[in-house]
């Protein structure tokens, strides 16, 4: 019992600092779901192998704070996280932004089971997961956003996910180093709309946003 009270307070401490150092304000609620979140992954990562992160400190920073450099910059009101995996950058923002609608989208069915399962023991009524591939989903209204991170290439992302919004809605990467050779492939068809370099704390190499639209 002591171990997991002692996890709870270094995971929610990390939490803390790292939305300090990101500019992101934390209500009690909002924290005790991340907290809550990494604790479920950790759990669920012994049989179905969500992550190759072991470590729930090392999730907390590696994977809810990389996902949470995000949320300053996302502003809109239906969104779909493309190979969301274990609900990454998706489940982390959806607790930071309740009023915004994230659909979690994967192809495995062990990982739509875990993400049910979050959204059902974390109160998430504003998540809607779906096992399915992407170029087979196709939404009743197209989406604002389409997020990705650690999906595919820019190109790939790009040709399999241009269904998915019209030429209002943007698409939106998490990267790492500044991905130069992926934009260089990237076809006259989409624009790049901004590049931002992001700081996550305590987390090794660079990290980018890279933002585009349909030309």
């Amino acid at each position: 019992m002591n171990n997991t009270v002692n996890l709870k307070d270094r995971l929610g401490e990390i939490l803390d600092a790292g939305c300090k150092n990101l500019g992101v304000q934390l209500h009690d609620e909002q924290r005790s779901a991340l907290v809550g979140y990494v604790l479920l992954m950790d759990k669920w990562n012994k049989a179905y192998n969500l992550t190759s992160v072991r470590d729930p400190q090392q999730m907390m920073v590696r994977h809810v704070l990389d996902s949470l450099s995000v949320a300053p910059h996302l502003r809109a009101s239906q969104v779909i996280d493309v190979g969301t995996g274990p609900g990454l950058p998706g489940i982390p923002l959806a607790i930071m932004q309740p009023g915004t609608h994230f659909t979690l989208l994967d192809s495995l069915g062990k990982r739509v089971r875990f993400l049910k399962q979050c959204a059902y023991e974390l109160q998430l009524e504003n998540v809607t997961p779906i096992q399915s591939r992407v170029e087979a989903h196709t939404p009743d209204t197209p989406y604002d956003v389409v997020l990705s991170r650690a999906f595919a290439s820019l190109k790939d992302m790009l040709h399999w996910c241009a269904h998915l919004v019209d030429s209002k809605g943007q698409f939106l990467a998490l990267k790492g180093q500044f991905p130069q050779s992926e934009l260089d492939e990237v076809s006259n068809h989409f624009h790049i709309d901004d590049i931002i370099n992001v700081d996550v704390p305590d987390q090794d190499g660079d990290r980018h946003l890279v933002f585009i639209s349909k030309a």
